[in-house]
């Protein structure tokens, strides 16, 4: 099993309606990192969905359900998108503030390159946020 964060602004789609709808498209993204990390995902792999707007914070978790797929909202170029299911929520979001105090997640992608939406997480970066946020 491998390990992602996902970033979204709340006001575009939050964690709340991802709970609402019962899972989504990733769809959208424009990084061709972002893209091939998309296109890495396996069914079954975890993410951490994180509000990149206002106060972010990770907020909960989620599964991908759906292996990568031409991105349907691509009008031009190679673009893929995943489906996401939500897992559950943390009980205390974590905020990126937390997440850059703690010396062992001073290496991940959300630190170093902050700007990309979709990144992948070494599994002990993952477990370390969902426990900070129990």
């Amino acid at each position: 099993m491998n390990y992602w964060l996902v970033k979204q602004e709340p006001e575009a789609y939050s964690w709340d309606e991802f709970v609402k709808d019962k899972g989504t498209d990733w769809d959208g993204v424009r990084n061709y990192q972002a893209r091939n990390n998309l296109r890495t995902m396996k069914r079954g792999d975890r993410a951490l969905f994180y509000h990149s707007v206002g106060p972010r914070t990770v907020v909960g978790i989620a599964r991908v359900h759906k292996t990568a797929f031409p991105d349907p909202t691509a009008t031009d170029g190679d673009w893929s998108a995943v489906h996401l299911k939500p897992v559950k929520a943390l009980k205390n979001p974590v905020s990126l503030d937390q997440i850059k105090l703690e010396p062992s997640l001073s290496g991940i992608a959300l630190i170093k390159n902050s700007r990309l939406s979709v990144q992948p997480l070494p599994k002990a970066a993952f477990e370390k946020i969902v426990g900070m946020g129990s």
